[in-house]
């Protein structure tokens, strides 16, 4: 547990010092109170372990681990608007604590703050605003034609979850140096994690208590939001099954990276088998 905790801190200890730059200081700390108020961090460390499974140094992914993260919490900011969600982590949502105008703001502050650490390597500017585009368009589709079926409710989580996970592999990837083939097939192996972590949030939802989220359970079908459980026949039991699927073609397409064993290649297996069973 050290190895990783010693990866999450060099992202919080980047974020903060991003956080802490920014003007003026309403604006840093709505910034601070979205990105700082905790969070798993796990598509940061992606990155991190990515760069360093290829051989590369984690110092030289860290801006592009910050900036992962800012555009994850910036939709968070957007998620919470449209489901009028008051509670994020534990704490109030950004609208709840200042207002819908605010919250906006600092949406778009995050996003500022993140491609100015992407700026300095074109490759990864591109494959972050790419997921972005995928991003945007999933959420799109979610407000006016909800998904009806499991091949429809992929896509979206494909869209909507998986993408940035596969941008936060990609750019680790480059940053280490890899070649084209490493770099789509981390990015494989990541959009599938990231697939897997949704129809996980959808059980826990389904079958958790608030207190243990950290958020509101039940905000799925309160929202009539299309949970993998909402909108198919599946049991919890039944959509951990795709969750651990999902986890399993993360693992070969992880395999095919035929890089050498290493720490960080063997926490990236361990995220994959993680995703479908954690309890938040």
């Amino acid at each position: 547990m050290e190895y990783l905790e010693r990866r999450v801190a060099m992202v919080n200890d980047r974020l903060e010092a991003v956080v802490e730059s920014v003007e003026p200081d309403e604006l840093s700390e709505q910034l601070g109170h979205v990105s700082l108020a905790g969070g798993k961090r796990v598509r940061p460390t992606v990155t991190l372990l990515v760069c360093e499974a290829v051989g590369g140094d984690p110092v030289d992914a860290v801006d592009f681990a910050v900036g992962v993260e800012l555009v994850h919490n910036a939709s968070l900011v957007v998620d919470d608007i449209i489901d009028r969600s008051d509670l994020r982590r534990g704490t109030p949502s950004a609208w709840a604590e200042y207002g819908y105008g605010p919250a906006i703001l600092a949406s778009d502050g995050l996003l500022g703050e993140a491609f100015a650490l992407f700026s300095a390597e074109e490759q990864a500017m591109q494959v972050v605003a790419e997921s972005m585009v995928e991003l945007g368009e999933g959420e799109a589709t979610e407000l006016v034609a909800q998904p009806t079926n499991e091949e429809e409710y992929m896509e979206l989580a494909r869209r909507k979850t998986g993408a940035l996970f596969r941008a936060a592999a990609e750019v680790g990837a480059v940053a280490g140096g890899a070649d084209p083939f490493a770099v789509e097939s981390f990015g494989e192996y990541a959009e599938r994690v990231g697939i897997a972590f949704q129809i996980r949030d959808d059980v826990l939802d389904e079958t958790a208590d608030s207190a243990d989220l950290g958020k509101p359970a039940g905000q799925d079908e309160t929202m009539e939001r299309p949970s993998l459980v909402q909108i198919t026949d599946l049991t919890p039991e039944e959509a951990d099954g795709r969750a651990r699927a999902q986890s399993d073609a993360a693992l070969e397409a992880l395999d095919a990276t035929d890089i050498p064993e290493s720490d960080a290649r063997k926490y990236l297996r361990d995220l994959a088998e993680f995703v479908v069973v954690r309890e938040r």
